[in-house]
């Protein structure tokens, strides 16, 4: 039999709500005087009608003349941008280096066996190990004897955000699918989580994991983690293991993550439901387990067979543990991570947390699923520099909020507006005649309280990065969405049969003639006043990807976008200690039709001020590039390489077409046949890792 996992490409969404599609619509409307200005619209669709260039965003008085917008201060980007890649390595730029750091399997935990290459290992010593599929990383500085943060020695916190079974299990020797055991669903449990490592940097400049730290440790499926915030204790998270509701036992689908300024680390469970499934011919999901996509067949890892804890017919209130962001403290090995409710339960990309002008903690938040919607979380209470202990449940008290955007409320003006509404009980219908109960019953059905309000559905809502140089100035990535138009159809779900619901969506017309965003785009917003913490903002769109190559002028995205650094699906975003915007990409490396030259998946750098984009690195074959923190003085740049030579996305394999009409078969007994990264020659199979990226002199990263 050949399977595989599959990712979380339906779409959940049946309200009626606005999507940006309508915001652009309502938008050339309302500027149809500015036409000489717009002439681009027909051919970039949003990039026209905001104005975006290389000189960033540009703005224009009642008479429709240009002003120059208000600026940040914008650091140097000076390296020498590299060309695409359809390599098995990594590119970076002249002078630079790019060094592996940690690899799925390498020792983690004092004790820890070393990979055997062969993926033999046991769940036990899995749970020593790396886990698979690095994603979101953020590096903690140790202090030294003065209290001063160091860059040569600190703590990271990587997440893992799932498994390849195709390279998980020892080639030629089981088929993981029809043979599946408890010892096998285990061991792909302990493949999840987060890592924390030690790591320091030697004097000729390499860095190392130091192994027997006191701080390293593994947090998997297995690791208790307390519910904490409001919805701790209620019904719907209680089961026949926790009565109480109180404790959960792991955390899964880590994708992106965030930092607090007191220290620690807030982790984001994004495509949980797909770990959930049931043989029960009895099984029929209710609405709220259908608005989070829960499926009989899940993802296809199949885990129900095996424990029940994922069978979803008989632990119905399982799945509604998870869609958290959790809290660890990195410095403390033995304390137990808590499950943050008051963020809201759904698919959480990252967690981007600033401070408010009045010092509370405001942690911005996207749902990665199509047409879904953009969050944030204010605290109740404030956050106190002096006293680091203030930062202790934080977040555990505070007002949710979801996103509603809409166009630009006066002629001349190229500026949407936006309002954050607040998801509180018996509020904005939030009330128990609309089938809401309580305060918790809002938080742990989040997705369907931000229906009910009028949310604003977005692209693939996914990382979130807040311009350290200029307050209030937020961008999100929206990766792509191939189901717009008139009309998003009911489909069939791949695994098990069943039927996903389709939703209504408005027409497009030539204003907006990227009715499939394959490319995705970047938005930026500004809170009023510069207060993270303000309800209302307006927004504008900072870059459109698009493929230049392409005939088709409607597709070659805004006019930052060029041959030199056109790229696709925007991800990862993260602005680095001297501000420049990184740009990370998880898209199709096909190199054919709209992808024509793109590459493989890479990594960016913007200045935002001026909207100049320059690609810095290109990943191996079959890989997302995804997370990238820095130490405090930037010169060590750590990037997370997630699933190199991935079967289900590689273009040299499409299952779909029979090049090998067993992909299983062929991948077990040919593990390296899509990539050999980053053992080389010496690979037993691809491996996701860590890698450290460094000026050969010494220099700050990206200058």
């Amino acid at each position: 039999m050949s399977t595989t996992i599959i990712d979380d490409d339906g779409v959940s969404n049946p309200s009626k709500n606005n999507s940006l599609t309508d915001l652009v619509e309502q938008q050339v409307a309302l500027n149809l005087s500015r036409r000489s200005f717009l002439k681009s619209g027909a051919a970039f669709g949003v990039a026209g009608i905001f104005g975006m260039g290389l000189s960033g965003c540009i703005a224009f008085d009642d008479n429709g003349n240009p002003v120059v917008a208000e600026e940040s201060s914008s650091p140097p980007i000076s390296f020498q941008a590299v060309s695409t890649s359809t390599s098995d390595s990594v590119v970076v730029p002249e002078g630079y280096v790019a060094e592996v750091l940690y690899r799925w399997g390498d020792v983690c935990v004092a004790g820890a066996p070393a990979f055997l290459g062969t993926a033999a290992e046991s769940w036990q010593e899995q749970e020593l190990q790396a886990g698979d599929n690095h994603d979101a990383i953020f590096f903690f500085p140790l202090k030294d004897a003065q209290g001063n943060s160091r860059s040569d020695a600190g703590l990271l916190c990587i997440n893992h955000e799932y498994i390849n079974p195709e390279y998980f299990f020892p080639a030629g020797s089981i088929n993981w699918y029809d043979n599946l055991d408890a010892d096998m669903v285990k061991k792909m449990i302990a493949a999840h989580g987060v890592s924390v490592i030690e790591v320091s940097k030697s004097d000729s400049g390499e860095w190392s994991v130091v192994n027997n730290s006191q701080y390293n440790r593994r947090i998997t499926g297995y690791t208790p983690i307390e519910i904490s915030g409001p919805a701790k204790g209620d019904d719907l998270l209680k089961t026949a293991d926790d009565p109480l509701g109180v404790e959960v036992l792991g955390t899964l689908n880590n994708c992106g993550a965030g930092m607090t300024p007191w220290g620690t680390y807030i982790t984001c469970e994004e495509n949980f439901n797909g770990y959930f499934g049931s043989e029960n011919p009895l099984f029929v999901p209710t609405d709220h387990e259908n608005r989070y996509g829960l499926r009989a067949g899940g993802f296809g890892y199949r885990w129900h067979t095996q424990d029940p804890r994922f069978d979803i017919f008989v632990n119905r209130n399982e799945p509604n543990r998870f869609g958290w962001v959790v809290e660890i403290d990195p410095f403390s090995p033995t304390s137990m991570p808590k499950k943050r409710t008051a963020l809201g339960r759904f698919k959480h990309e990252n967690a981007e947390m600033v401070l408010s002008t009045n010092n509370k903690a405001v942690v911005y938040m996207g749902c990665d699923e199509r047409n879904e919607y953009l969050y944030k979380f204010v605290s109740d209470g404030v956050y106190d520099a002096n006293t680091p202990s203030s930062g202790n449940d934080l977040l555990d008290s505070g007002i949710l909020y979801v996103a509603r955007l809409d166009a630009g409320v006066a002629e001349g003006d190229n500026k949407g507006v936006g309002t954050w509404i607040p998801l509180l009980f018996n509020e904005n219908g939030l009330t128990v005649a609309n089938g809401f109960t309580s305060q918790a019953d809002i938080l742990i059905r989040t997705r369907a309280a931000a229906d009910r309000v009028g949310a604003t559905m977005m692209d693939r809502p996914e990382w979130i990065a807040a311009n350290p140089n200029k307050k209030g100035e937020v961008y999100l990535s929206c990766t792509n969405n191939n189901r717009r138009g008139s009309e998003t159809p009911a489909t069939s779900n791949a695994i098990d049969g069943t039927t996903i619901a389709g939703s209504a969506r408005p027409a497009i017309d030539d204003a907006n003639p990227r009715a499939v965003n394959n490319w995705g785009h970047i938005i930026r917003w500004n809170e009023d006043g510069g207060d993270a913490a303000a309800t209302t903002f307006t927004w504008d769109i900072f870059v459109i990807a698009g493929n230049p190559n392409l005939a088709d002028e409607a597709k070659h995205g805004s006019d930052n976008i060029t041959v030199e650094n056109m790229f696709n699906s925007p991800d990862g975003l993260q602005f680095d200690p001297e501000g420049r915007l990184w740009i990370q990409s998880d898209g199709d490396f096909s190199n054919v039709g709209d992808y024509e030259g793109q590459g493989n998946n890479q990594m960016l750098v913007a200045d935002v001020t001026t909207g100049e984009i320059r690609r810095f690195m290109v990943g191996p074959s079959g890989c997302e590039v995804t997370g990238v923190t820095w130490t405090p003085d930037g010169t060590t740049c750590f990037v997370d390489i997630q699933h190199p030579g991935e079967v289900k996305s590689h273009p040299n394999k499409p299952l779909d077409i029979g090049i090998y009409p067993d992909m299983d078969a062929f991948v077990k007994n040919n593990p390296t046949a899509f990539s050999k990264w980053p053992d080389g020659n010496t690979a037993g199979r691809p491996r996701s890792a860590t890698i450290v990226i460094r000026r050969m002199d010494g220099g700050v990263v990206g200058t």
